[in-house]
């Protein structure tokens, strides 16, 4: 009978663990859905496409775990899905940083996404350097029995913050002790760098939409009916030009 009751407690929670790991598998794809559509109508409308990359994770179960001991949570399902807000992970990859605002306020707009929290690295970088746009949200969920609000969280930054981090989270991973001060400050000194060349890669865009932008309203110019009119009559002779003049007058 006790063999039994375990059995059964076993099965239960195995049961409640897939389906907990579940809903952020189906709130990553409902995420991934909304960019590939907002991806799709920006390149429609704008000619355009702000995201470079998509990419998405789950946090493991020891990676879960770690972060509960750490925060010195109850080791409850319940506890776990409130209180660690980065179990599902997106991170969106943009061009330009004018790019990660637009692409922040066109998800924060979404009816269905509640935005939890908003934090602005690259307004107010970290102490490290580190540069990128973090939102929590919480998104439905509509399982067979019930409706639940997953907390995603998303990280949207440039390809040279992208760069940066990475080679900064390989650099500590690896090393796995306390960093020296020198490397930490040099570290450093490459984030204002990534930043800077962020900055003069926007200011050659914006010349090259405004050199644009002007071209395509000359040519728009040059194809009106009143443009050709304005060409035909500046090639006429003047003396003709003045008997046209004499014509109109009478």
């Amino acid at each position: 009978m006790k063999n039994e009751l375990e059995a059964t407690t076993l099965q239960t929670l195995q049961t409640e663990l897939t389906r907990f790991f579940l809903v952020y598998k189906f709130a990553l794809q409902e995420i991934e859905t909304k960019i590939t559509i907002l991806q799709e109508e920006f390149k429609l409308i704008h000619e355009y496409n702000p995201i470079e990359h998509l990419s998405t994770r789950i946090k493991s179960p020891k990676s879960i775990l770690l972060k509960v001991k750490k925060k010195n949570l109850e080791p409850s399902i319940e506890a776990i899905r409130e209180d660690i807000r980065d179990i599902a992970g997106v991170r969106i990859t943009c061009s330009f940083v004018e790019d990660i605002y637009k692409v922040s306020a066109m998800l924060q707009a979404q009816n269905d996404i509640e935005v939890v929290d908003v934090k602005d690295y690259i307004a107010y970088p970290k102490g490290n350097g580190y540069q990128s746009l973090h939102l929590i949200i919480k998104i439905p969920i509509f399982m067979s029995d019930r409706m639940e609000k997953v907390y995603v969280e998303i990280q949207i930054r440039t390809i040279a913050m992208d760069f940066w981090a990475s080679l900064e989270h390989k650099i500590y991973y690896k090393y796995n002790k306390e960093v020296p001060e020198h490397i930490r400050f040099e570290l450093k000194e490459a984030a204002i760098q990534v930043a800077e060349l962020d900055r003069k890669m926007e200011r050659l865009n914006k010349e090259i939409n405004i050199l644009k932008a002007n071209e395509t309203e000359s040519s728009i110019l040059e194809t009106t009916p009143i443009a050709h009119l304005a060409q035909y009559i500046y090639q006429l002779p003047f003396d003709n030009l003045s008997e046209v003049d004499e014509d109109d007058e009478n």
